[in-house]
């Protein structure tokens, strides 16, 4: 096709930026996850509740004055290393997965742990903790695995020292262990040079019980579960524009969360029936936060046909339900100020981008090379492996669409969510494929392949 990019292989492994040594084998990665193509996909269904709620509930309710119940728990591995983590720091808190129990601290100090607080893979626990930690009159250290050990904490540890706390890591700060000696914060307000609901939640809980004002400003609006959560729960929090603007030193009241579904593992679900002849599938009680749906804004330029319907509100998050039917996709551009409301759907965008006719250009996403995985890189790999055209760019991707992809050997870098998107893929492929690493889709999205398999057809 004239004026198409020409196919690109990198010959640096999206792995070796943020693991040393060689890049697994995929024997080392074990028994691949062996997939047909599917006929269609059709039903109704639900994903699990969703991850970003599901730690905000766990961490406010902690820090709440009373008793709160918190239903459709996210049962990921990173929701998980809050739950644990919280526990550590003498927070009572009984259930099982999908639903829990907690009594909150109010104004009384965290328990000082006797250990090393381990945040396994989750990046949202240790930079929203670390926000939690640098409040608290306490010693405290944070680390996780060897990913995240690679993965920046200078964004926010920048910040929370600005206010005052005293925090230590490798490198000055930029990577984790950190290790945080809490108390005798003021409030700031910070310009932020991301967009980051990260960053900006690891300050409004450092600010929550401090008197006066904690602003955050960002050049785009991230994702604002926690001002709504916060909102909900009493506390007084403004918004003007891009900034954040919250009174600290007034309790917030503990109120019981029923959990949407994540919209960033609906994602799947919809993308899988967009790239599947014939699919109709209805995903039912999904959030549709503005802030999160980024993604179906792209879909819907491509030409996906995603409605939305049964619109209500639930603890203070529009939910809905999905009716999704699979579309004839064109390409797209996707620009950096739409990067923030879909940044973790990315990958499987990538996907659909490859079964779209034309090219689809991704920029100011290099966000996406410091997360569980350089997503750029991996992509670009993987799209390789399918027969895709793909040009690799500092921060993106361009990719020509072809309506269709091959069979594939594909490799997750164990990166859940580049694994789901190579499993969607390789429904609506030519042939069998393997992915490689799977196993790692329980850090989102546990059950995942059970949850496909009544929704299809052969």
């Amino acid at each position: 096709m004239k004026g198409s990019p020409k196919r690109q292989v990198s010959s640096r492994d999206p792995s070796q930026d943020l693991l040393p040594g060689p890049a697994p084998s995929a024997a080392e990665e074990g028994p691949p996850v062996c997939l047909e193509p599917v006929r269609r996909l059709y039903g109704r269904t639900s994903v699990p509740g969703d991850k970003s709620i599901s730690h905000r509930a766990l961490i406010l309710g902690a820090l709440s004055a009373g008793v709160m119940k918190i239903r459709n728990l996210s049962p990921g591995e990173d929701v998980r290393s809050t739950w644990q983590c919280l526990e550590h720091l003498g927070v009572d808190i009984e259930g099982s997965v999908g639903e829990a129990r907690l009594t909150g601290r109010a104004r009384s100090s965290m328990k000082e742990p006797e250990d090393v607080l381990d945040v396994g893979n989750s990046g949202t626990t240790i930079r929203l903790l670390s926000g939690l930690l640098s409040a608290q009159p306490l010693f405290s250290t944070l680390t996780g695995d060897g990913s995240l050990r690679q993965r920046p904490m200078d964004r926010v540890v920048k910040p929370l020292r600005l206010m005052g706390a005293e925090i230590w890591g490798r490198d000055g700060g930029r990577y984790a262990p950190l290790a945080i000696r809490g108390g005798g914060l003021s409030p700031i307000c910070y310009d932020s040079p991301v967009a980051s609901a990260q960053v900006k939640t690891a300050l409004l809980l450092a600010g929550l019980f401090l008197q006066g004002e904690t602003c955050f400003s960002e050049p785009y609006l991230s994702r604002d579960h926690t001002e709504r959560m916060l909102r909900y729960m009493g506390a007084e929090i403004g918004l003007e524009r891009n900034r954040v603007i919250l009174r600290g030193g007034r309790r917030i009241d503990a109120r019981d969360i029923d959990v949407p579904g994540d919209p960033s593992s609906a994602a799947f679900l919809v993308v899988g029936a967009l790239i599947t002849p014939g699919s109709e599938l209805e995903i039912r009680r999904v959030c549709v936060n503005p802030t999160r749906i980024g993604y179906l804004k792209v879909l819907d330029r491509m030409g996906a046909s995603v409605e939305m319907n049964d619109l209500r509100e639930v603890c203070g998050e529009p939910v809905a339900d999905l009716r999704v039917r699979s579309s004839r996709l064109k390409g797209t551009t996707l620009l950096p100020e739409e990067v923030p409301g879909c940044i973790d759907e990315i990958p499987v965008l990538c996907v659909a981008a490859a079964f779209a006719e034309g090219r689809t250009r991704i920029a100011g996403a290099a966000e996406l090379r410091v997360k569980e995985s350089d997503r750029i890189a991996a992509m670009a790999w993987n799209l390789n492996e399918m027969g895709i055209d793909v040009v690799e760019r500092p921060d993106g991707l361009e990719i020509e669409g072809r309506g269709k992809i091959k069979a594939f050997r594909g490799r997750s870098w164990q990166d859940h969510r580049i694994a789901l998107s190579l499993i969607v893929a390789a429904l609506a492929a030519e042939g069998p494929s393997r992915v490689f690493g799977a196993e790692c889709m329980n850090i989102s999205f546990p059950g995942f392949l059970d949850r496909m398999t009544p929704l299809v057809e052969r």
